[in-house]
């Protein structure tokens, strides 16, 4: 059939051959031209296919003219005896394949609307096939879902040469249905395996592809069974795996260690980390699986190390992780870097968090606060408004420590005992030590800073100062604070001057004036 040129005869064109497609079998063969419009580059005339294809494929799931079962050949079929029904069912289905793979191909596509159109299309045509299956049930009652439809959607959406983040955002809203989040999950899982296999290099905006709509799944924390469905069919039944909350851990856990067992790029190492503690690990049906993951991690250093804290501090105290050298490479990340990275306020509060056990032996609190004190030596102002507090409370909780400020009956030292190079804090002799560098903070040219040094001059009050509000103070918000102080005199001179010129000026006018 012939068309005008031109978007708005396409858009004509497509509305006839739709209707003549749907009304009589017999013009079936319009559906060709309906495809190739699809195969158009013409952005507006791909828009109007797909809302064709949408329309006229979504009429036949729906009025059943799709074959149902494992799909033959189409020429085995055409050469055979069977009926005109069969004939066209089959003829018809294998259509519909060439539509679905084209709308995939399209998540490719330079414009952003013609991908958005592609997904919602494929996803209606799931939500279709989930209500209308094109497989047969082995059994009363079996779970069908269109799992081959639906890698052709993850397959488009996990490319190795477009970054599809926008994409992926608009796909999240459908990863709210239990049953496209456990399918999202086992198809991502298979994608994952695939990709490496067929690729020794994998290119990072693969890896970020898949990063986003990882860590876009999230479970229900709470034990129930799922029955929230895209692709209803009939009331969902406790016997399928779909329902139950375990087998959707059994599937996400499955889904990240697909992902993390392959050798990531830095930076998605790093993006991985950060959400560990609360995305991951919480969902995760053995959660002590993750040990060797967040053990190298913890071994790397520098940022990798800190990030990788909060993993580690959630299996050690939920989990009963044992880690014989935590301490050692906790005490190792202490260097003047720490108060200048990104995630300075991560690894404080859980440094804080780590070394609140009355249990912990004196020599390493005191190696601690020790190192901090060393380091504050050469740290800007509102880094030292943070960790000064910091150690004060080390000494709060561990009282054999306080004769770091405080020592009765010891001798003067004339050298400082602590090895601030040695790496075990068994090793540096801190407790041997004392805190003179706080005392040296008590002249810092910040009066803030010289106030919370000046602290441990008086006794150590028992209830801890709160640190978390300082955790993120940022020198520009130390700024802001001088600046709303306002005014203040500031003194000019050191030692008060006595008469105009001094006293002994005051004395030679005095003589000046007898003689």
């Amino acid at each position: 059939m012939e068309r005008e040129p031109g978007p708005e005869g396409a858009r004509r064109a497509l509305g006839r051959w739709l209707e003549a497609v749907l009304a009589s079998r017999g013009q079936a063969n319009a559906v060709f031209d309906i495809l190739a419009v699809l195969q158009s580059e013409d952005q507006e005339e791909i828009q109007e296919a797909v809302r064709t294809c949408s329309r006229l494929f979504g009429a036949l799931l729906e009025r059943g003219e799709l074959f149902v079962g494992q799909l033959p050949s189409e020429e085995m079929v055409m050469a055979g005896s069977r009926g005109a029904m069969r004939k066209y069912q089959v003829w018809m289905r294998h259509r519909y394949h060439s539509c679905c793979n084209r709308l995939g191909e399209l998540l490719a596509h330079p414009s952003f609307q013609v991908k958005e159109q592609a997904l919602s299309t494929l996803m209606k045509f799931v939500q279709l096939e989930g209500t209308h299956p094109l497989e047969k049930p082995k059994w009363e009652g079996n779970y069908l879902f269109p799992r081959k439809l639906f890698k052709v959607v993850l397959g488009g959406l996990l490319s190795p040469e477009e970054d599809h983040s926008l994409l992926l955002s608009q796909f999240r809203e459908y990863l709210e249905y239990d049953d496209i989040r456990y399918h999202t999950m086992q198809a991502a899982a298979g994608a994952l395996a695939r990709v490496a296999d067929r690729h020794p290099e994998v290119s990072l905006t693969f890896w970020n592809n898949a990063f986003t709509l990882l860590s876009a799944v999230s479970l229900p924390r709470q034990e129930r069974n799922l029955s929230n469905f895209y692709a209803p069919r009939s009331r969902p039944s406790d016997k399928w795996k779909v329902t139950h909350l375990r087998e959707h851990r059994k599937a996400f856990q499955a889904m990240w260690l697909s992902f993390l067992k392959h050798k990531l790029p830095l930076s998605l190492y790093k993006k991985v980390l950060v959400i560990v503690h609360d995305a991951i690990l919480p969902h995760l049906a053995q959660p002590t699986l993750l040990i060797d993951f967040l053990s190298s991690a913890y071994d790397l250093g520098g940022a990798i190390s800190l990030l990788a804290l909060n993993g580690l501090f959630v299996l050690i105290h939920k989990h009963n992780l044992e880690y014989p050298d935590f301490y050692r490479k906790l005490y190792g990340l202490l260097d003047p870097s720490v108060f200048h990275v990104k995630y300075r306020a991560r690894f404080f509060h859980l440094a804080d968090l780590f070394l609140s056990s009355s249990h912990l032996p004196a020599y390493l609190v005191a190696a601690f606060a020790k190192r901090l004190a060393r380091l504050a030596l050469t740290a800007p102002p509102e880094a030292l408004l943070m960790v000064l507090p910091f150690i004060c409370n080390l000494l709060r909780r561990h009282p054999a420590c306080r004769v770091l400020v405080h020592r009765p009956q010891g001798p003067e030292l004339d050298a400082d005992p602590y090895d601030p190079a040695e790496e075990d804090p068994a090793k540096s002799r801190a407790l041997e030590s004392c805190l003179w560098e706080l005392q040296a903070l008590q002249r810092h040219y910040h009066p803030e800073v010289s106030k919370a040094a000046s602290v441990i001059n008086q006794v150590l009050s028992v209830p801890e100062v709160s640190i978390a509000p300082l955790l993120e103070l940022t020198a520009y918000e130390l700024f802001e604070q001088d600046l709303k102080k306002g005014p203040r005199p500031v003194p000019l001179e050191f030692i008060p001057a006595q008469g105009l010129l001094g006293r002994r000026d005051d004395l030679c006018a005095q003589h000046f004036t007898l003689s």
